[in-house]
């Protein structure tokens, strides 16, 4: 009788005591649970402006260079960061005037997409990094390729994202900026101020994305603030402006890519009306080993398509650039 009541109890504290310890685990189970990235948001003061930039990852990892577009900032990459900052040291700066960086007056400051290059140039040599990776999108394309031609050495491989290098790209929405690159009369930059209120900022968020409940309202209203701010519409039309500077850099841009074949990824929201899939396939003349995916999403692909495009960037960057010093 007292070997039937051991052996019962056994059995019972056999089957509860998982539960009373809390949940249990598989061995290969556990080794999936990582602790969170930290992401540390940190500036730096160049050219007397703060220069704010979010930063992850081991500190001798190799370095991804995360560049954005108009009219967000480092902000778009809050979700990609985490996927690739256990592995790879990630580098998202703020360019003056947008997020959380200085927006220093526009009659004082010089906002051109060249200054802005240099800019981001002085920050990774403060930080010490003289290789690197970099993802590219809509503005963070002629900064992060002015770079490049500044420093060809320095840049271990290119993620494309809805960035132009070709004036197949340039297409219908561009024609009143055109424009304004002819003639900068008040006039014809008033023209332009439509580009910087709140129905155009939800469009570029919205427009060409299949399933709206994937889009976060917060990103509208995060960029909004920023050019809602005293003085920034001047800035962003000073920048629509300086963007005509780019274009006759593109024969350069191009030169780049064939003289020098940096590994590319190419990831492009297909449905995109500022940056339509037309500027996308010209890459492929002068990389014809680019690997391309285009994507059915518009403007923010990130924002609605980062469960596919995370997959895609971590495999080519595991592939191309996970062995190159920092």
């Amino acid at each position: 009788m007292k070997k039937l009541l051991l052996l019962s109890l056994i059995a019972i504290v056999g089957f509860v005591s998982p539960g009373l310890i809390g949940p249990t685990y598989a061995k290969e189970d556990r080794a999936v649970l990582k602790p969170p990235v930290t992401v540390h948001y940190r500036s730096k003061t160049i050219d007397g402006v703060k220069m704010f930039y979010r930063e992850a990852g081991p500190g001798d990892g190799p370095v991804v260079l995360l560049l954005h577009g108009f009219p967000t900032s480092s902000h778009m990459f809050r979700n990609l960061i985490p996927l690739l900052a256990d592995r790879y040291h990630v580098v998202a700066p703020d360019y003056p005037g947008f997020g959380e960086s200085d927006a220093p007056d526009h009659t004082k400051f010089a906002y051109t997409f060249g200054h802005f290059a240099d800019m981001v140039d002085t920050l990774m040599q403060q930080l010490g990094t003289h290789k690197y990776a970099m993802y590219v999108m809509d503005y963070g394309a002629p900064v992060g390729y002015r770079l490049a031609l500044k420093h060809p050495d320095r840049v271990s491989a290119l993620i494309v994202q809805n960035g132009n290098a070709y004036e197949e790209g340039l297409r219908d929405f561009w024609n009143p900026i055109k424009t304004y690159w002819g003639d900068n009369s008040e006039k014809n930059r008033e023209a332009l101020a439509g580009l910087v209120k709140l129905e155009t900022t939800k469009f570029q968020y919205t427009d060409g994305v299949k399933d709206l409940t994937r889009i976060s309202p917060d990103n509208w209203v995060h960029d909004q603030a920023g050019l809602d701010r005293p003085g920034n519409k001047d800035i962003q039309l000073d920048l629509f402006k300086d963007y005509g500077t780019n274009v006759p850099l593109y024969p350069k841009f191009q030169a780049y890519f064939r003289e020098r074949k940096p590994p590319t990824l190419i990831v492009w929201g297909k449905n995109d009306k500022i940056f339509p899939e037309e500027g996308a396939h010209p890459y492929l003349r002068d990389l014809p080993k680019a690997e391309m995916h285009i994507l059915d999403t518009g403007h923010f692909a990130l924002e609605d398509k980062l469960d596919e495009m995370a997959p895609l960037i971590r495999s080519f960057l595991d592939r191309h650039v996970a062995n190159t010093e920092r």
